[in-house]
């Protein structure tokens, strides 16, 4: 399999971005994944000693990025420079996450939606605006977890799988995420808790 194919819910990467591999001994898919699954664990182990003071910022965000994907991409914790088949337009990325994190923190402060529902809705936009070539589903997962342990000392639930691969749990989740585009949260906010009796529609 081309390490680079994609399925038709992740992000194909341009030919400069495939350019930006920094292991030119990977050959296979598996390989980019286990690397990039080492790297993210690397960012993991950051995360527990670095000082956090400011994490609703894009800063914040592009550090995060590069953490968890910079000994395997060139690009890691830059902004995408192309049109994809999601995101907003390139030269729109570092207004949408500075209105997005302003938004993240009025929604705290006032208590506008619960912890839970505030987390799940930074994922979200997240993802919406697709800041980077790639990884954006999880970092912007990384983030969601790292808000609502800071408000309240727990993480999201995430299928308990790697939604990075093809499966049912994924398939679940890219719907949810859908049915959040239409404003509607339910589905993400239940798939985020573990409730697996609700009914994705």
């Amino acid at each position: 399999m081309d390490i680079f194919e994609a399925d038709d819910n992740s992000t194909p990467l341009t030919t400069e971005e495939k350019s930006g591999l920094k292991l030119k001994w990977i050959t296979l898919r598996s390989e980019l994944n286990e690397a990039e699954a080492r790297n993210i664990a690397q960012a993991q182990l950051w995360l527990m000693t670095a000082k956090k003071k400011d994490i609703c910022s894009a800063a914040f965000l592009c550090n995060l990025h590069k953490k968890m994907f910079g000994d395997v991409w060139i690009w890691a914790g830059e902004y995408r420079t192309t049109e994809r088949n999601i995101g907003v337009a390139p030269y729109q990325i570092p207004t949408k996450l500075i209105q997005l994190f302003d938004d993240v923190k009025f929604w705290i402060e006032n208590k506008t939606y619960s912890n839970q529902e505030i987390a799940v809705r930074l994922h979200h936009k997240l993802v919406q605006i697709h800041p980077f070539p790639n990884g954006n589903g999880r970092v912007s997962r990384f983030m969601a977890d790292l808000v609502l342990q800071r408000l309240d000392g727990r993480s999201l639930y995430w299928g308990n799988v790697d939604l990075v691969n093809v499966s049912d749990i994924r398939s679940k989740y890219i719907d949810a995420l859908r049915k959040a585009d239409t404003g509607d949260y339910s589905d993400l906010l239940a798939f985020t808790t573990g409730l697996d009796e609700m009914s994705f529609s």
